[in-house]
C-alpha cells in the first residue's frame, strides 16, 4: 500500500491507530515523511491526528514512542508468562505441525494414534538400517502427508522426528527464544536463557529404550562416516576392499541410449597416476549377487537361527556391565558427599585456602574420571542393545524369508550390514563379500564377460 501511495495511486491513508502503522518510532516517522513529500497524508482515527497538519509530526513522534513502549511492555509480560509456564514444567507445542500429538481437553498433550503409528514406523525403519532420506522417500511414495501437510517428505523432517525427545515422553523447553520484540526474530538457545528438561511430562509414543537406541545409532553412523542424507539403498553400504573408502554412484552415458548407473570407489582417482584397483559395479550386478548371497543364507536358516539365539542370550546379559555402572555411581556419590562436607567445613572453620583448593580440584578431577568411565560403560551397554536389536530384526526377517528370485529392497536393507567390494583374479573377476547383520559373510564372485575381437 505504501508503494502504491508513493507511486501516486493513493492520495490519503486512513489507519486505526499509530501502533498499527509501524513497529517503532523511526519507521513511523520515516514512512510519514516520505508520504508527506509526495503529498500523501495519513489520518490516525484513534488519536485524531492528521500528518498534513502542522502539529501532526510532533504528535506522531510522541504517540509512536508511547506505542513502542507499550509494545515492549506487552512483549515482556507475554515473555514472562511464557517462561513462567516453562519453569513450572508446562509443555506446549505447535500442534498443527507436530506429528503424533494433539491438545487434549485439559490442555495437555494427547496421542493421535493414527499419526503415532507413522512415528513408530519412522523409528522402526531407521533401526532397520534405512537413512532419513530413504525413509522420507518411502513415506512420500506411500502418500502419507508430512507434519506440514505436504505430499513430499524431507530428510530434515524425518531427522527432527528421530531426535525429538518429546516422542519418548520428555520435553526440553525453551530451545529457542525471541531476540527482538519488534522484529519477532528467534534464535537457538545457546545458553543465553535457562532451559528446562521435564521427564515424563506427557504420554510417550516410543519407549525410552527405542529412542536411546536411535540416538546411539545416529552417533554411530556419524562416527563411521556414514551420511544420513543418502537416499539409495546402496549408499554407505558398499565399502572398498582395497582402500577402505565408501562407494558412490556415478552415471555413465548420461546423454545417450546407453545411460547407466554404476557404483565406484570414491577414492578411485584420488591419487594421480595410481588409481584404486577396486572394480566398478553396476546395480544389476549388485542385485544379482545379493540374490545369490541371501539364498545361501536361507539354505542355512536353521543354523543361523540357533547361532543368533545364542548371540542374543550373550548380548542381553549385561549384568556385569550394570554392576560396573552401579559401582561407579556409588563411588561418585561418595565423592559428591566429600565435596559437600569440604564446602561445609570451609564455611564453618577457617582453613588454608591453598590446601582447600588442592583438595577440591582433586575431588572434581575424580568426579570427571568417574563420569567418563560411566559414559564408556553405558556406551558399551547401548552398543550391545543396538546389536541385539539388529540381530532380532535380522532373525525375524530371515525366519519369514523364502528363497528369492527377484531383488527385494526391504530384504536387502533388513539383512545386510555392508558389502565389501574388491578385485578378483585377473581382469575378468569382481569379488563381493556380503556381511550380514549377524556377522555372517558370503563371498560372491562376479565373472566379467569378454567379447572376442
Amino acid at each position: 500500500m505504501i508503494e502504491d501511495a508513493l507511486a501516486g495511486k493513493i492520495d490519503r491513508i486512513v489507519t486505526k491507530s499509530v501502533s498499527r502503522f509501524a513497529r517503532n518510532t523511526v519507521d513511523t516517522l520515516t514512512t510519514i515523511r516520505k508520504l508527506k513529500d509526495k503529498g500523501v497524508g495519513v489520518f490516525f482515527e484513534k488519536e485524531n491526528i492528521d500528518t498534513l497538519d502542522s502539529k501532526g509530526e510532533l504528535l506522531i513522534t510522541i504517540m509512536s514512542s508511547l506505542a513502542q513502549e507499550e509494545s515492549r511492555s506487552i512483549s515482556e509480560n507475554v515473555t514472562w508468562g511464557w517462561r513462567k509456564r516453562i519453569a513450572d514444567g508446562k509443555v506446549t507445542v505447535a500442534y498443527s505441525h507436530f506429528l503424533g500429538y494433539e491438545k487434549g481437553e485439559d490442555g495437555t498433550m494427547q496421542i493421535v494414534e493414527d499419526e503415532a503409528k507413522i512415528v513408530r514406523q519412522i523409528y522402526g525403519m531407521f533401526l532397520d538400517g534405512k537413512t532419513p532420506s530413504g525413509i522420507a522417500a518411502r513415506l512420500s511414495r506411500q502418500g502419507i502427508p508430512s507434519p506440514a501437510g505436504k505430499e513430499k517428505w524431507q530428510s530434515s523432517t524425518v531427522k527432527s522426528i528421530l531426535t525429538n525427545e518429546k516422542y519418548k515422553g520428555d520435553a526440553l523447553l525453551q530451545k529457542t527464544f525471541t531476540v527482538d520484540f519488534l522484529q519477532k526474530k528467534k534464535k537457538a538457545n545457546e545458553g543465553e536463557v535457562p532451559q528446562y528438561y521435564v521427564e515424563n511430562s506427557h504420554p510417550a509414543i516410543v519407549t525410552e529404550e527405542v529412542f536411546d537406541l536411535v540416538q546411539h545409532e545416529l552417533r554411530r553412523r556419524q562416527q563411521k562416516g556414514r551420511h544420513t542424507s543418502a537416499s539409495s539403498m546402496f549408499s554407505n553400504r558398499i565399502v572398498c576392499g582395497e582402500c577402505g573408502a565408501y562407494y558412490g554412484s556415478k552415471v555413465w552415458h548420461s546423454t545417450d541410449a546407453y545411460r547407466s548407473r554404476i557404483w565406484r570407489c570414491n577414492r578411485k582417482y584420488e591419487t594421480k597416476g595410481s588409481p584404486c584397483p577396486s572394480p566398478h559395479l553396476r546395480e544389476e550386478e549388485l542385485q544379482n549377487a545379493f540374490l545369490k548371497a541371501i539364498n545361501q543364507v536361507i539354505q542355512k536358516k536353521e543354523e543361523i537361527i540357533e547361532a543368533c539365539s545364542q548371540a542374543l542370550r550373550t548380548l542381553n546379559d549385561t549384568s556385569s556391565l550394570d554392576h560396573k555402572v552401579a559401582r561407579l555411581q556409588e563411588e561418585q556419590d561418595i565423592v559428591y558427599g566429600k565435596i559437600e562436607s569440604l564446602i561445609h567445613e570451609n564455611a564453618q572453620v577457617a582453613q588454608d585456602q591453598k590446601e582447600y583448593n588442592r583438595r577440591m580440584e582433586a575431588l572434581y578431577a575424580r568426579c570427571e574420571e568417574l563420569k567418563s568411565s560411566m559414559a564408556k560403560v553405558r556406551s558399551q551397554i547401548m552398543d550391545r542393545a543396538g546389536r541385539s536389536r539388529n540381530i532380532e530384526a535380522y532373525l525375524q526377517r530371515i525366519s519369514r524369508t523364502e528363497p528369492l528370485t527377484i531383488f527385494d529392497e526391504s530384504v536387502f536393507t533388513g539383512t545386510v550390514d555392508c558389502v565389501i567390494a574388491r578385485k578378483g583374479q585377473g581382469k575378468t573377476e569382481k569379488q563381493l563379500v556380503f556381511r550380514f547383520k549377524d556377522g555372517t559373510e558370503i563371498l560372491i564372485t562376479i565373472h566379467i564377460r569378454t567379447i572376442p575381437l
